[in-house]
């Protein structure tokens, strides 16, 4: 195989160690290796840089192992260009099996040419990154929560959820803390109802006739609680997050612009592939690092499972929630779009695939710099009037070939 680069270098990364391998071409053009063992801790990693530069090391590939990957990759970023490449992408070799040989493996294919690094947004995108899926999790962890506070209130056959759409609303809340607070009368609970709920009183009164024990007031207590702390930490998340991408407000407005899209999914956008669209060629590229796109699985001319392939979670989570959204505006082009996809394909593929249309779109305002325009909910009608009248132009035709053909039998 041609040899790309004269020196280079493989790490195989662990949580504890570092193996290093330097991989180098001699003057009479034999393959020389030099290997050590380097600690995860800073200095030794600042001295595994020094002794990579020292070697005339320009290039650095190494597994995108867990997070330890991150430490080193902050560290080495500035003196060198590294490849980080998906573990998958190279495949076990037999008699390859040892940390020494591992990172010889990944040198060998880096002088090469062989690997292909990942995408590693810079440095403040990697920041807001972080911010965006901690928020994410909190919000799980608040629903989770909110679902522990049902439970407890079923365990006590108070029906609150039965009446209530959303038990820890401003109605639910006041009358979780009357009966935190030792409250028990059903009538005076529902009394607490606010704004459209208390045209529901008699179903509430009727729903919190329970069995209150001291256990469930302090589970609750509990709950609730935490439920209040989460939602803090979540407002803190958000005043850091809003001050991050405060530079980033033109950009911002414009997506919020798109149906489905609002300021948390436009934020997260921006965290998982950033405004500049330079590193994704083409959106298709884009859609098949966010794992938004089918698969290609095919043999022997048979078609195999077409499963989307595997990317970033916290991207697709947040392209399938606008999706629901988008499919459920009125009067917008992903309305018809999401209704035509799901009667064909299902609810569950039809809104994978709106979300790649909604992504498609996200690449193209983000590379060009334009605002979003709707097309309507008739565009998809414009577009296939022509597709229709050559089927049913064909199908008149196909019919009256049997009608010629039967009279011609007769």
């Amino acid at each position: 195989m041609e040899v790309i680069l004269r020196c280079c270098a493989g790490l195989d990364v662990h949580k504890e160690s570092v193996e290093a391998c330097i991989r180098r071409m001699s003057g009479v053009g034999k393959v020389e290796h030099e290997v050590r063992h380097w600690g995860t801790t800073t200095r030794e990693l600042v001295e595994m840089a020094d002794w990579l530069c020292s070697s005339g090391v320009t290039q650095v590939a190494m597994e995108s192992t867990g997070v330890y990957w991150k430490p080193i990759f902050n560290i080495l970023e500035a003196q060198f260009e590294i490849l980080l490449v998906n573990a998958h992408h190279m495949k076990n070799v037999p008699g390859r099996k040892t940390d020494i040989k591992d990172c010889q493996w990944i040198a060998q294919l880096l002088q090469h040419g062989l690997l292909k690094g990942s995408f590693i947004p810079p440095r403040p995108q990697r920041e807001l990154r972080d911010l965006t899926r901690q928020r994410t999790q909190l919000v799980d962890e608040a629903s989770r929560i909110s679902n522990r506070i049902q439970k407890v209130l079923e365990d006590a056959n108070i029906k609150l959820g039965s009446v209530a759409s959303n038990v820890v609303g401003a109605s639910g809340r006041l009358m979780l803390g009357a009966i935190i607070a030792g409250q028990d009368d059903p009538v005076q609970l529902a009394d607490l109802a606010q704004r459209r709920m208390r045209s529901k009183i008699p179903q509430l009164e009727q729903a919190l006739y329970g069995k209150l024990t001291d256990h469930h007031r302090w589970l609750l207590r509990l709950l609730l609680d935490q439920l209040q702390a989460t939602e803090q930490f979540t407002a803190r998340m958000d005043e850091r997050i809003a001050e991050l991408t405060r530079p980033l407000e033109p950009v911002l407005e414009k997506l919020d612009a798109i149906p489905g899209v609002d300021r948390r999914v436009a934020e997260v956008l921006m965290a998982e592939i950033g405004p500049d669209m330079t590193p994704f060629p083409s959106d298709a590229h884009l859609a098949s690092w966010a794992g938004i796109s089918p698969g290609n699985n095919e043999s022997a001319g048979k078609k195999r499972s077409g499963k989307t392939t595997k990317g970033s979670r916290w991207l697709r989570q947040a392209l399938v929630q606008a999706a629901w959204a988008a499919s459920h505006k009125k009067g917008s082009y992903f309305q018809a779009h999401a209704r035509n996809l799901m009667h064909r394909r299902g609810r569950k593929r039809g809104l994978v695939a709106v979300a790649h249309s909604l992504l498609t779109v996200i690449y193209h305002m983000l590379k060009g710099g334009t605002a979003y325009r709707d097309l309507g909910p008739q565009f998809l009608d414009r577009l296939r009037a022509n597709h229709l009248i050559r089927f049913h132009l064909r199908r008149l035709q196909q019919l009256g070939l049997h009608v010629a053909i039967a009279h011609a039998e007769g």
